[in-house]
């Protein structure tokens, strides 16, 4: 699975990117300080980053060009500035492509991954999600180990394949709760224990007993 790190500081415009990432099996990450990109590109390790140009203490060129000093990763500019100059000097000095504010997710998701495919590296059907020697299909809902295999609905592989993505993190219950009631329709809490409940069960069917753990007060952790 692709890893895509977005550098953007407005947070409403970095969750539109990371959902419309997700629903095509995107793992994403943000930046979480803006005085050490660079050395969270190096943690990361991404696949590909978004890059705003306008960012707290450094713009998005000054990262760029510090990034590069390090690494080749594909880098792609979205700005609400002009397109030119600021897409001639975006190129020039290492970025792979420039997308003008506002564009539809159609758009932005065609260019990551037209660039990937450039560089060989976006599969169509990249679709399983890897964790350890074990291995959840986003097509088939199919949770596999070397021994074994289990089916899980719909709902208990949401819960599974944003942990995985996230692993030995504690993921609150309402970032549970948003990714997969998204219209609203959720209304009871207990309703969400019961899929937890129930995938607890199914992971020790497969041999992966107390990988799901509760972080009480805080929400639920998956260890790799």
């Amino acid at each position: 699975m692709q890893k895509v790190y977005i550098i953007e500081d407005d947070e409403g415009i970095t969750q539109q990117m990371r959902q419309a990432l997700e629903k095509w099996h995107f793992a994403v990450s943000s930046v979480a300080d803006f005085e050490a990109i660079d050395t969270e590109v190096k943690q990361c390790q991404p696949n590909i980053i978004v890059m705003d140009i306008t960012l707290p203490y450094f713009d998005g060129f000054f990262w760029t060009q510090k990034i590069r000093t390090f690494s080749q990763v594909p880098i792609i500019f979205v700005s609400a500035a002009s397109l030119d100059p600021n897409a001639i000097r975006a190129i020039a000095i290492g970025a792979d492509d420039y997308l003008t504010k506002p564009f539809s997710t159609a758009v932005f998701i065609s260019k990551i991954q037209a660039i990937l495919r450039r560089i060989g590296q976006y599969d169509d059907f990249n679709d399983t999600i890897t964790c350890g020697n074990y291995s959840l299909s986003i097509v088939t809902n199919i949770l596999q180990t070397p021994t074994n295999f289990i089916k899980l609905t719909a709902t208990e592989s949401i819960i599974l394949r944003l942990l995985m993505l996230n692993p030995n993190q504690t993921i609150s219950k309402e970032k549970i709760i948003k990714r997969i009631w998204q219209n609203g329709d959720f209304t009871d809490e207990n309703i969400l224990n019961v899929n937890i409940s129930r995938l607890r069960d199914k992971l020790t069917q497969v041999g992966l007993k107390n990988r799901l753990t509760t972080e009480y007060g805080k929400g639920y952790k998956f260890i790799s």
